[in-house]
């Protein structure tokens, strides 16, 4: 099987482990090659979690090594004000690194989470990579969901998340639940979306919506045949 190179390009560290952890994990033991893009910092808005703002950095590193990806750039626009920056900017950083890793495949956000950051990354995505760019022949770009975003938009026509592609992870699940200690402060008590608990909750019912044991779910964005 051809090795393919992947992407996934986030708004802020631990929504990669948190929504597509166990994917990017079995992308690597497949033997493809993972980068991950991170435009901001997080809580950079808010001076008085500049501590926490560097160990938040810091796990994100850590994360990596941990699953075997590469942190390729952490971008520092500012954190939930992502809607204040001029797109072009975003949608130029993202075209940089696009042009240096030449993704198959590339997992951003559903772009109607609940939170401004993961829309405007979505959307900068999209343009970014839209067809008829010079980077628009990515074969294929698929949006995750994202536990305590995502969930928490209006459940109506659509701005709910309505997956048509599932990814087994039942054989990645203890890595990432281990991995995810990485980021123990930003984790939650059950019954929050973003608790452990919570999270396997939301790995059973994905797998069981297509009978396997635990999956993570993606909307396919764009998928080109070459």
């Amino acid at each position: 099987m051809k090795k393919k190179c992947i992407l996934c390009v986030v708004a802020h560290p631990d929504d990669e482990a948190l929504g597509v952890g166990g994917t990017l994990i079995k992308h690597v033991e497949r033997g493809d090659k993972v980068n991950i893009i991170i435009l901001s910092e997080g809580e950079g808005a808010k001076l008085l979690k500049k501590e926490r703002n560097i160990n938040r950095l810091s796990n994100a590193y850590k994360w990596s090594k941990l699953a075997g990806t590469k942190l390729l750039k952490v971008f520092d626009f500012p954190d939930q004000k992502f809607d204040s920056i001029p797109q072009i900017e975003i949608v130029s950083a993202i075209e940089k690194e696009v042009k240096v890793v030449k993704p198959d495949i590339v997992y951003t956000h559903f772009l109607y989470d609940i939170n401004k950051d993961h829309q405007v990354t979505a959307e900068a995505v999209m343009v970014a990579l839209r067809p008829i760019s010079k980077f628009g022949l990515v074969s294929e770009i698929r949006a995750f969901e994202t536990p305590s975003t995502t969930d928490q938009n209006p459940k109506i026509k659509d701005y709910s998340f309505a997956p048509n592609l599932y990814i087994n992870v039942t054989n990645q699940w203890k890595k990432k639940a281990s991995f995810l200690k990485a980021y123990s402060k930003e984790m939650k008590k059950f019954p929050h979306p973003r608790s452990l608990k919570s999270i396997k909750a939301l790995a059973l019912k994905r797998g069981s919506e297509c009978m396997q044991d635990l999956a993570e779910a993606f909307i396919v964005i764009r998928k080109i045949e070459k």
